[in-house]
């Protein structure tokens, strides 16, 4: 009964990732530097790719798409945080949250996808090389990264609708930084099964389907490569596919773990570790491993600067 006479929330209080004011002037500088790096890393990688005609190729249109949905992944959450590092109480309304649930998730989710699609490309180019060119055409990269985004829309629109129609009352402390399912569904003022249960069937859709996706195609890329004869072959096949690989171990890795569990009615630090991984450190990284592991980018990068 005095759950019933409990009035719906409007906003909701962050915990944030420290109480310390000390340790929030350190996170502050560290998060700045890392959205700096990660603003300016993801502009240079779509600014190379648009103005060099030289990376006007499949690999590097589903790299410019990846650089796109980092860039809007970062700036939809590090912002806020930075903000809330500066104030005692950090709080943000209930349509902002369902703002930042709705385009995380999207380009979360589109991410995930495109990870797979850069996955088949790699395949193609290194498993069917003659054919690389008839196989990968314009159109055939237009149709993947359209449903690259389409099904993250999907997904964030499920997920959202599912989250955001549990009722939230009294309560609105959220012992994280930013908004995401499941750390609001803790807060959630009725049952939550249904919910659990649909995000975790497109957890299955959109991150163990690319997976087994990707491991597919990577066993196909590795029996490949050891059958060449060529030593040199060997390194690039290996050099082009292992940037790629380490990204999907790092964006895969912490998202399954905070996406593919059981929901726990309590928020660890453990899991604030793991969701500053995703949503800040893995968006810097991209770039950053793309650049320094491609010979392309790297060329790309001189003949810009030596004009």
């Amino acid at each position: 009964m005095g759950e019933e006479n409990q009035t719906y929330v409007t906003e909701f209080v962050f915990l944030g990732l420290s109480q310390d004011p000390h340790t929030q002037v350190l996170l502050f500088f560290l998060f700045l530097i890392i959205y700096l790096v990660t603003v300016l890393g993801n502009l240079l990688i779509i600014v190379l790719i648009h103005i060099d005609s030289r990376l006007h190729k499949p690999m590097y249109f589903f790299l410019r798409n990846l650089s796109f949905a980092d860039l809007c992944f970062s700036t939809t959450i590090v912002p806020q945080v930075l903000a809330h590092f500066l104030v005692k109480r950090k709080t943000i309304s209930f349509a902002g949250c369902s703002t930042q649930i709705v385009v995380l998730l999207l380009v979360g989710c589109t991410e995930c996808a495109l990870l797979a699609v850069m996955s088949y490309d790699r395949y193609v180019a290194v498993c069917k090389p003659l054919r690389y060119t008839t196989i990968m055409t314009h159109w055939v990269c237009a149709q993947l990264a359209i449903g690259s985004w389409a099904s993250g829309a999907f997904v964030s629109l499920v997920d959202t609708t599912f989250t955001l129609c549990l009722p939230y009352r009294g309560n609105n402390v959220i012992n994280h930084f930013f908004c995401e399912p499941p750390a609001l569904l803790k807060l959630a003022s009725a049952d939550t099964y249904r919910t659990e249960m649909a995000i975790f069937a497109m957890g299955v859709a959109i991150l163990l389907a690319p997976v087994s996706l990707i491991l597919v195609s990577y066993w196909n890329i590795i029996s490949t490569v050891i059958q060449m004869q060529s030593g040199e072959g060997r390194l690039k096949a290996f050099s082009t596919c292992g940037s790629h690989l380490t990204v999907v171990v790092l964006f895969y890795g912490s998202a399954i773990f905070a996406y593919m569990r059981p929901n726990s009615k309590i928020m660890n630090e453990r899991d604030k570790v793991i969701s500053v991984f995703y949503s800040a450190v893995t968006p810097m990284l991209n770039p950053i491993i793309y650049s320094l592991r491609n010979k392309d980018v790297k060329g790309a990068l001189r003949r810009v600067t030596a004009k």
